[in-house]
């Protein structure tokens, strides 16, 4: 928690409550249903919290944007930002039923209130949003197909709608059929071993 609060120093009375709320949520759950990997909970606000912000310092969305958590699983990317974005609209899904109930529950037991659950495939999604985030679902060129009709074609952010998604590794060649995309490695914005091979990939779509 002392790394959310490090890299995020203005955080509300609210927020330092539903992120400090996170880490006793999530062990209680995990031990119950897999959330996560059971082996990074002693990590858990780096390598789970702390990464899902790391899209926050590309960009900081304006309120009403409307986002789309594809894949959500456990609720990362998804749960984290909409802590620190309470004037953004989330949509989080994953057709996995039992991991959606818990991050429902987790979602409810913090008091979010622009988060919307469901558990369908990101595929049947059927709204369009202004951005679309997810956190290592599939490769970029089966990826893009799946929600490239799923986003708004009229901007209102500094950076144009489109992509974002946290992966890692060497994404040459994943990336070759996109020349558009920009690749931010998050080890430029986070001091922790854990990022030097993290990286946002961003997609204007």
């Amino acid at each position: 928690m002392e790394n959310i609060i490090n890299y995020f120093p203005n955080l509300s009375e609210k927020q330092l409550f539903q992120f400090r709320a996170l880490l006793p949520l999530y062990s209680k759950w995990n031990s119950r249903i897999n959330l996560i990997s059971r082996k990074d909970m002693d990590h858990f606000y780096i390598r789970h919290v702390l990464h899902s912000l790391g899209i926050s310092k590309i960009i900081s969305f304006i309120p009403q944007t409307k986002i789309l958590d594809f894949g959500t699983g456990g609720g990362f990317p998804g749960i984290p930002l909409a802590i620190l974005f309470p004037d953004v609209i989330f949509y989080l899904v994953d057709s996995v039923g039992k991991k959606i109930s818990v991050v429902q529950k987790i979602s409810d037991e913090i008091g979010l209130q622009n988060v919307h659950i469901q558990t369908i495939r990101g595929e049947q999604f059927s709204k369009k949003t202004d951005f679309i985030i997810c956190r290592a679902v599939s490769r970029m060129d089966i990826f893009v197909p799946w929600v490239k009709n799923k986003i708004n074609s009229k901007s209102k952010n500094k950076i144009n709608n489109g992509i974002l998604y946290l992966k890692g590794g060497d994404l040459k060649d994943e990336l070759a059929l996109f020349p558009r995309s920009i690749v931010y490695n998050l080890n430029t914005y986070f001091d922790n071993s854990f990022f030097e091979t993290k990286k946002l990939v961003y997609l204007p779509l």
